[in-house]
């Protein structure tokens, strides 16, 4: 550990998203995360960059706070900076922000505001009151059962309403979304979601035509005092299709769209809302207008996009809450290539209408690959980022389409 630095990082979860964050505050400050997962899994456990802790209750509050205070004694003179990388985590340090340990910093809103917009119900009458367009929704409850209708026809989406919720559920037959392609389909999806125990709200809506590079990501990071100082977009080129990576981004370029960020920048000032945020977006080509699916009240699991264009997201938090620095506002304009996936897979599946723009940021050195870290590379970690590569390009194979030529 840098012990000469005033701050230790805290992480919550396992998965990219951990990993993607602590990678982005060592390049930064040269510093090992503490990240404490469920799992002994990759890509955290056994990362030099990272002090990995395995603790299975990891989502119970009383063990969160135990796991808290623990590194407070830890590092009784350093700011902690508890940063929640998945919405279970988010909430539970939302939750109990005001009741922690002096030391320990959770930059997130208040657990009550940040309920209401993880929750999709709650987080589409937001966008109608404040002119974000979104998918035409409908709420399905429980009761309802097979008796009711909808103003438009297939394929319909379904998903839960309350992510935190239905997959508390522990079944591993559900899926993250579901793709109706018939009315029939999608009332065996709603029976089995709540065959599995989920007892919330369902969000069914219309499908928007157009493959996975008609979606969007945007990042945004809002200071300490309600206001956005950074928005990434990104234009998203390939998504997984597998049943429990249905919507990860795999390939994203980074674009500019001034009126579109403009209008969320608005929306999170309104809601005085602050660290970090991130939208899914998708393109409707039938009116012209972007469509925003859902926010999630922390950096996305392909946050690395954003640290690779330029805009070290670790800095932002430890400017903000450690220097005490008047952040500058930015739009990220330049454009850069990132990927969860080997070049092979990237080329196979984005539609070739882009792979030019693709071979120029290569070959400018403007690509990143969230997983190939120079400062995280002993033998036995290159192996396990190449099994990963293999495990890709299968999966991607299995259940991917390759685009057609036009």
């Amino acid at each position: 550990m840098n012990q000469a630095l005033p701050f230790q990082p805290l992480l919550f979860g396992g998965d990219i998203n951990v990993y993607s964050v602590a990678r982005a505050f060592h390049e930064a400050y040269g510093v090992r995360s503490i990240a404490f997962g469920k799992y002994p899994s990759f890509p955290c456990h056994g990362s030099a960059i990272i002090d990995y802790r395995v603790c299975p209750e990891n989502e119970d509050m009383d063990a969160f706070r135990r796991n808290v205070e623990a590194v407070s004694r830890e590092f009784p003179d350093k700011k902690i900076l508890l940063l929640g990388c998945g919405d279970s985590y988010v909430q539970l340090a939302a939750h109990c922000r005001d009741n922690l340990p002096d030391n320990v910093i959770a930059p997130y809103i208040d657990g009550e505001l940040l309920d209401t917009l993880i929750n999709k119900e709650k987080f589409y009458e937001l966008c109608d009151q404040h002119g974000v367009d979104h998918p035409a929704t409908f709420i399905y409850d429980k009761s309802m059962g097979h008796d009711f209708s909808l103003p438009w026809g297939p394929p319909y989406i379904a998903k839960p309403a309350d992510s935190v919720a239905y997959w508390a559920c522990g079944d591993h037959s559900l899926a993250k979304v579901y793709i109706c392609q018939s009315w029939e389909e999608l009332l065996e999806s709603l029976d089995h979601v709540y065959a599995a125990g989920y007892a919330d709200h369902m969000v069914l809506q219309e499908f928007i035509p157009g493959d996975d590079s008609y979606m969007r990501v945007l990042t945004n990071y809002s200071d300490h005092n309600g206001k956005v100082k950074l928005m990434c977009l990104g234009h998203v080129l390939l998504e997984e299709h597998s049943p429990h990576g249905i919507g990860n981004h795999a390939v994203i370029i980074t674009e500019h769209d001034e009126a579109l960020e403009e209008n969320i920048k608005a929306l999170l000032e309104s809601l005085h809302f602050v660290g970090f945020s991130n939208f899914d977006i998708k393109y409707d080509r039938r009116d012209g207008k972007y469509k925003a699916f859902e926010i999630n009240c922390r950096q996305g699991r392909s946050n690395y996009y954003v640290t690779g264009a330029g805009h070290n997201i670790a800095k932002l938090v430890v400017e903000d809450y450690v220097e005490g620095k008047e952040l500058p506002f930015r739009m990220t304009k330049n454009r850069s290539l990132w990927r969860m996936v080997p070049r092979k897979v990237a080329f196979k599946f984005t539609p070739k209408k882009y792979h030019p723009e693709m071979r120029a940021l290569i070959k400018a050195g403007a690509d990143c690959h969230s997983l190939v870290y120079s400062g995280d590379s002993s033998l036995k970690r290159r192996i396990r980022v190449w099994k990963n590569h293999l495990g890709n390009i299968k999966r991607f194979d299995q259940y991917n389409k390759v685009p057609s030529e036009d």
